[in-house]
């Protein structure tokens, strides 16, 4: 069994550096996950990621001292973006843990139990993706306080019926399967056969559609910070170093293109990364649309 799951792995590893994009992506995200978790080695001025100010060096271009340039209280830039990776990725994770975690669950027990109760799971769902993402998290960020937490709760309550609705069609996809059946004439009960026997067949979806989320996460909250609606000043959030350095365009562009071009490389690394699992796990994504 373990040569043919360490033969499995080469294969699919195999498939994976094939795609050259792929292999791409997957530089790119290991590059922020570097900078997130060894932040404070790699910033040049730890200290400037915080509620710190040093007008005398206010707005300078990018240059030997400052890489990225200073934004208008003298904090430097590269520094900032450096730390802003980790709120952008803490997001993104936490995020998608709750909306997983939630309709994960709930589209599995709505393809397997139906019913009324799938029925009601299923309506509710639809309701919640009449709705665009933004839209929904835009309104829940303004009825609450702005801060990392109202940006995580806010685009996690606007982002599990996805999930509810993917894993809902993979039960009706496999419910029906022999091996489902044998449990169920074995006596199995019918948690156990969602749980154990159904819900690890339709993982693999799940596993490319949070790949491919994380990016569009990670710009949504972006957005809530640009608009004041999520993670405030003095913190690091892309969104809001953006927001601040917009006020200074076009003469003083770095405070506003460097931060952007890290959104940019975050969330291509994770679209090309995710292309790249569902070619190697075959998955479909059209039927998500």
């Amino acid at each position: 069994m373990n040569s043919l799951n360490a033969e499995s792995w080469r294969r699919a590893w195999y498939r994976f550096r094939r795609n050259r994009l792929s292999v791409f992506g997957l530089g790119l995200v290991l590059l922020v996950l570097l900078a997130a978790i060894f932040a404070p080695y790699l910033a040049p001025y730890p200290e400037d990621a915080g509620s710190v100010v040093k007008f005398a060096q206010a707005h300078r271009p990018p240059c030997g001292r400052f890489w990225f340039g200073t934004d208008e209280v003298g904090r430097d830039i590269l520094s900032r973006v450096i730390f802003g990776s980790r709120i952008s990725l803490a997001l993104g994770v936490l995020v998608l843990t709750i909306a997983a975690g939630v309709g994960v669950p709930l589209g599995l027990i709505a393809g397997y139990w139906g019913g009324t109760a799938g029925a009601v799971i299923m309506r509710v769902t639809d309701t919640f993706l009449a709705i665009p993402p933004l839209v929904l998290a835009l309104a829940v960020s303004a009825v609450l306080p702005p801060s990392f937490v109202t940006t995580m709760v806010a685009i996690a309550f606007a982002w599990w019926p996805w999930y509810a609705r993917l894993v809902h069609g993979e039960v009706l996809s496999v419910r029906e399967e022999q091996y489902v059946q044998a449990a169920e004439t074995v006596g199995a009960s019918r948690w156990r056969v969602a749980f154990v026997e159904i819900m690890p067949n339709c993982l693999a979806p799940v596993i490319v559609k949070l790949t491919l989320d994380m990016g569009f996460v990670i710009l949504m909250g972006a957005v809530l910070s640009f608009l004041g609606l999520g993670v405030q000043p003095p913190k690091p959030a892309w969104g809001t170093m953006i927001a601040e350095g917009r006020v200074y365009l076009p003469a003083n562009w770095w405070g506003v293109t460097l931060p952007g071009l890290a959104i940019f490389v975050t969330v291509m690394g994770f679209n090309l990364l995710g292309d790249g699992l569902r070619d190697v796990l075959d998955v479909e994504v059209e039927r998500w649309n």
